[in-house]
């Protein structure tokens, strides 16, 4: 049997990147899933490659009327949910003086208001079919900052500790849902290719951005998909409000 059968699941960002590594592998692992994106033709075309276990769900992250929607489809399609994946996410380059305040707003509400969100509205479902699992995507830049990361230093930051919150919430109630986060280094996603024009082209930027890593290279969606699967599975139960690094070595230098 594969690691999460029985298990249902939603995943937002699912379309591509880390998101859709995921689905994949959630799949492949037997769990019946929901992929959520703002790109309808994405995690249409990534459902019907992964056929009957999985539907899609073409969302904003940021519209908390659209989570209400989402659930409610989660919970007619698959009638359970125990596993909440938010995987969508996006970049922002700046320093505290050249940030606009209209991006540092559409930073923090992908990265972290869709998180309240969307958790917020998944606990009823979840709490009534535990033992449940809800895995943050952060980034090794809600630990390690930058001088010109400042909304996306910000918004993983603040990603990390409500994970914790969410942890310890769910733990006092009772409720059987754990809550971690993980924190990759770069991933070889399209949020990581939309650097590389500017780093001198794909091949050129994956090697400049690896000799910043101590084992020498950027990762792959894979590599991060790996360790939410563990979280998500009962093979993680002891572990909440905890989080995993994925950051080839990058935290302790």
């Amino acid at each position: 049997m594969g690691r999460l059968s029985g298990k249902t699941a939603l995943i937002t960002g699912g379309a591509s990147g880390i998101g859709r590594a995921t689905a994949l592998m959630m799949a492949r692992e037997g769990a019946r899933l929901a992929i959520a994106d703002r790109n309808g033709e994405g995690v249409a075309r990534l459902a019907s490659e992964i056929g009957d276990a999985a539907f899609p769900i073409e969302m904003d992250v940021t519209v908390i009327g659209q989570w209400t929607e989402a659930l409610a489809s989660v919970e007619k399609q698959l009638g359970a949910l125990q596993i909440l994946v938010h995987s969508a996410g996006v970049g922002g380059i700046g320093t505290i003086e050249d940030t606009a305040p209209e991006e540092w707003r559409r930073v923090h509400a992908v990265n972290l208001d869709a998180v309240f969100y969307g958790t917020q509205v998944a606990l009823p479902l979840m709490r009534r079919h535990p033992p449940g699992s809800i895995v943050i995507l952060s980034s090794i830049s809600g630990i390690v900052a930058a001088r010109n990361l400042a909304a996306y230093n910000s918004s993983k930051a603040a990603v990390r500790h409500l994970s914790k919150s969410i942890a310890l919430h769910c733990a006092r109630q009772g409720y059987g849902i754990r809550c971690n986060s993980v924190h990759p280094t770069f991933i070889d996603t399209p949020m990581v290719e939309g650097m590389f024009a500017s780093l001198g082209g794909p091949d050129a930027a994956r090697a400049k951005l690896g000799r910043q890593i101590p084992l020498g290279r950027i990762g792959d969606p894979d590599d991060v998909a790996h360790a939410i699967i563990y979280l998500a599975s009962d093979e993680s139960k002891l572990m909440t409000g905890a989080e995993i690094v994925l950051d080839g070595g990058l935290s302790a230098m």
